[in-house]
């Protein structure tokens, strides 16, 4: 069975024909928050549940043959591919971006091989504006592709959903650094509570990768795990592909000079002009602030998490010009307030910490969404604290026309390679 899908992830409209693989059925100091969170007991109870699981599914079996053939129907990389796969939907407790208990899904796929003691990648997606389209709950190979790439090579392969997102409750807090961070701790907890009922063991060895958004999320978790904040894990190598790590100094003068494909500089400002609403507040009082009419009235319900991509493009305008009034372009040349302060936190995942493990940063020459001048900040922000980056081009690769999304392809057929050099 042949049939075109059309998604937003990892912010562009794509057409890609999916064939079917023959898979077995399923079975059943950070920004400061707002006040409110759990306090005392409460918050030391809530804090041991983190990771608890509270459902598990298994999704699907796939022979070698079938992951072969399933990664192609996207044009993933097959040359690593050694074994079949089990993959599962993890449901699991995590926190919010207040420090309230909350819960949020996602995908672990395991290698069908004899090894009981097993390394673990983890691997956070890009953008995504539709619950749906998340990697546990997608129903094409692109969301959960590159995590079925780094089992079929021999790793357990982790791949959050973050919160809001997949079967998580609520609206997803896109581009924030902190909640993808603890969204991905806890999703690692929940793998490794879930792997013995598998025969299976995590050794604590995590290799962490991520992609677009998913790559400023790598490199939030590779920070938490390296400052000791889950004393089982421990970050082996990081590898973050195309994201935007400089919001301020690097994508938004991209966006306003013209340089990211203008549909794509619509959604992604609306995006995070309403996500940071949602979570910081005092962005603006009434969206009629930023945005123009007609879009002003319609703008938060697509980022709600239950408007198909497609229909969110559609329902945009094609320019930044259509979209915003003066306030909302003024807020994007000259940060202030709210505003400026989550751009600093978003930023600090390259200035603010001094990786002590292997780092490489891959890009794409011309990405028409994340700026290459994001990546190469990052590694002057590294620089600047003693650690030489290596920045590695990916080449020419390209999907649905996009730079951007081909670089999530060879990036991920050089990272699986790397990773398992170093394992």
């Amino acid at each position: 069975m042949t049939r075109i899908v059309t998604r937003f992830t990892a912010g562009v409209l794509a057409a890609a024909a999916i064939t079917a693989a023959g898979v077995a059925p399923a079975s059943a100091a950070p920004f400061e928050r707002p006040t409110g969170g759990p306090q005392g007991g409460a918050a030391a109870a809530q804090n041991a549940a983190r990771g608890h699981l509270v459902s598990v599914s298994h999704l699907a079996t796939m022979s070698a043959e079938q992951v072969r053939a399933w990664l192609a129907s996207e044009d993933f990389d097959t040359a690593s591919v050694r074994y079949g796969v089990d993959t599962y939907r993890l449901v699991y407790r995590t926190v919010d971006t207040r420090g309230r208990a909350t819960t949020a899904s996602g995908l672990v796929v395991l290698p069908r091989n004899r090894d009981r003691r097993l390394a673990t990648v983890s691997y956070t997606h890009g953008t995504t504006s539709y619950k749906p389209d998340a990697p546990s709950t997608a129903d094409d190979a692109w969301g959960p592709g590159p995590a079925v790439t780094y089992a079929a090579a021999g790793f357990a392969a982790v791949a959050p959903d973050y919160l809001g997102l997949g079967l998580g409750p609520g609206i997803h807090p896109w581009k924030d650094v902190p909640s993808e961070t603890s969204a991905s701790l806890d999703m690692l907890r929940a793998a490794r509570h879930f792997a013995p009922r598998t025969g299976r063991v995590l050794d604590g060895r995590v290799f962490v990768t991520g992609f677009s958004q998913g790559a400023s999320s790598a490199l939030g978790l590779a920070r938490s795990l390296q400052g000791g904040a889950d004393p089982h894990f421990r970050v082996r190598a990081l590898a973050p592909i195309s994201g935007a790590y400089d919001f301020r100094g690097a994508e938004l003068p991209s966006l306003l000079a013209g340089d990211i494909a203008p549909k794509m500089a619509v959604a992604y400002t609306s995006y995070l002009l309403t996500s940071w609403n949602r979570v910081h507040g005092g962005i603006y009082g009434s969206p009629s602030e930023l945005f123009r009419e007609p879009y002003a009235e319609r703008v938060e319900k697509y980022f709600d998490g239950t408007t198909p991509g497609p229909v969110m493009l559609d329902g945009l305008p094609d320019t930044l010009d259509a979209l915003l009034t003066p306030r909302g372009f003024a807020l994007l040349e000259h940060p202030s307030g709210t505003f400026a302060e989550a751009l600093r936190v978003d930023a600090e995942v390259c200035t603010a910490w001094t990786p002590r493990v292997p780092v490489r940063l891959y890009k794409m020459a011309g990405d028409e969404q994340a700026g290459t001048a994001n990546t190469d900040h990052c590694a002057a922000g590294f620089r600047e604290r003693g650690v030489t980056v290596p920045v590695v081009e990916v080449g020419e690769r390209l999907y649905g026309g996009s730079r951007h999304l081909g670089s999530n392809l060879e990036g991920t057929a050089r990272i699986v390679r790397w990773f398992g050099e170093l394992r």
